[in-house]
Parts: C-alpha cells; structure tokens; sequence
C-alpha cells in the first residue's frame, strides 16, 4: 500500500462496524461481553466479514486514487484510509484479514480498547469520520472533526466513478436558516433568505470535507473526473435557491448537479443518481435512502 501523507491527503477514518457488517458479532459483543466477542473474532480470524455500509465508498475513493496516480505519479494529494476499533488488538487480526481479502489498500489500522477512540481522530488528521455508533460521531463533532453516522444497509454500488451526495442546510451549510423554519415557519425562512441572498450561508459540519473532496475534483476536466458531488436539498429553488448557489460559488465548491427539492421525498432522485454516500442531517431523509437501498450517513 503507497504510503500517504498526512499533510496532504484527505484523511477518512471509518470504524469496523461502518466498513464490514459486524451485526452477529456485535451482537455477540452485547450479550456476552467483550472477552467472548474477542474469543469468536480469533476462532474466525480467516474467515472474511461481509461487506458494510461504507464498503462501496472505501472502495471508489480507491478507484480515485488510482486514477489521480495515473494522471500524476507524484501527487500526494490523495485519500488515507484509517480503520479505527474500539475493540483490542487481539480482536483485530480478522479485521486486517477482511480488508486484505478485499483488495481494500489500507495500512492503518487503530485497536483501541477504549470507550472513546475519537481522541485520537485530530492526531491522524482526519477530515471525515463514519462510525456506527452515535456517541462516536457526537464526540467526533465536538473535537471539531467532520463526522456522521451510518446505518446499516445492504450495499450493491457500482465502483466508478466516486459519487457523493450532500444535504443542504445543516450538512453542507450551518442550521441558520433551519433555525429561523423553526421559529417562524416557511414564510420567515423565505424571507430571511431573501433577505441574505447576497451574503454566503455560514458553514457546516461537512464544508470542509466537501471543500477537500471539490479541491481533488478540479485536477480532472469534468468529463473524466473519478468524483462527482451533488447537492439534494429540500429548498425551493425559486425561494432559496440563488443563495445556495451563491454561497458554493463564493467557496469556489464545485456541484456537479444540484437538486432542489421543495420538500418533496429525496429517495427517488437518490435511486437514480446511486451514490456510494448520502449525507443527510433528517432522519426521514436517510429513511427514504435506506427504501431505495441507497447507502447514507446521518449528520446530527
């Protein structure tokens, strides 16, 4: 596996129950506690784990990767793979196993018997952190790290290119406007966007990510490039449009197709785009994913 630096490159830590469906043996882990899981994790260290939610993305940032070495041997602005476990490192042999068996090209690997293995997210440079488990991802939000919650799904993604899916507000964006939907409703939250259209939206917990994933995007002419990023955004375009768009522009952030849905449910253009992620702050949303066999991460 090249070796990557971490000052250059799009670090994404995954958890192993994010990237490898581990539900029997998490099961096994709650009901009969941490030394037998260890004891049934060794006695099938060979034995490869299913595929996960995160699998498909793993491997398309893969894909990216080749196809930025092709175009430039020396570059080192590339994606980092880090797999972290709250487990021990006895456990972890069938872990290194899977992702070897795969083909996945990943070298680091965190077994960390602790109850919060995000201490150590900043150390790696993490940029995206896709766990499991909810109070990994708010611990991993509160250090400061970009940071979402994957639920369990059956994934059959195509590999090529990379296609990642953002929400609007409170993903991509801050909650700003959402706030003010609360408090006064649909005809407030038009009216402060009109309001603001000529000011950028305040930044959310996915900008930096995003804008990393946007600066990879531009090495490639849009008709070859191995990425490609959309916004699905319960917004009316004719209401709240412009300022979104404004605001991407203002980033310098590159969209490939943006949706904006007026409310309307988001699974059917999800089924049609296929992404390898959906990142979405509204459980419905990641519901209406989850119907259409669409793999997606909540952001809460």
């Amino acid at each position: 596996v090249l070796q990557k630096d971490p000052s250059m490159a799009l670090v994404i830590a995954v958890t192993t129950r994010a990237i490898f469906n581990l539900e029997e043996e998490h099961k096994v882990y709650l009901e009969k506690g941490k030394e037998e899981y260890t004891r049934h994790q060794q006695a099938n260290q060979d034995k490869p784990l299913p595929p996960g939610t995160a699998f498909a993305f793993i491997q398309a940032v893969q894909y990216v990767n080749k196809k930025i070495l092709e175009s430039n041997p020396a570059e080192r602005d590339l994606f980092d793979i880090l797999v972290l476990s709250n487990n021990s490192p006895e456990s972890g042999v069938r872990i290194i196993n899977s992702a070897k068996h795969y083909g996945l090209e990943i070298s680091k690997f965190c077994f960390v018997s602790d109850e919060d293995s995000t201490q150590y997210l900043k150390s790696h440079g993490v940029k995206l952190f896709l766990s499991a488990d909810r109070a990994d991802v708010c611990n991993a939000l509160r250090r400061g790290v970009s940071a979402a919650l994957v639920f369990r799904q059956e994934v059959q993604a195509p590999n090529t290119p990379l296609r990642v899916v953002f929400d609007g507000d409170a993903v991509l964006f801050s909650d700003e406007t959402d706030q003010i939907f609360q408090q006064q409703g649909l005809e407030g939250a038009v009216r402060y966007e009109r309001a603001m259209e000529a000011i950028p939206i305040g930044e959310g917990p996915l900008k930096a990510f995003a804008m990393h994933l946007g600066k990879m995007r531009k090495k490639f002419g849009q008709e070859k490039s191995p990425i490609r990023t959309y916004l699905v955004t319960a917004r009316s375009g004719r209401d709240m449009g412009v300022r979104a768009i404004r605001t991407l522009r203002e980033w310098g952030l590159p969209i490939d197709e943006a949706f904006f849905m007026d409310g309307a449910p988001k699974g059917p253009i999800l089924a049609q785009i296929q992404p390898h992620i959906f990142f979405d702050d509204g459980l419905h949303n990641i519901q209406g994913a989850q119907n259409v066999g669409v793999p997606s991460a909540w952001v809460p």
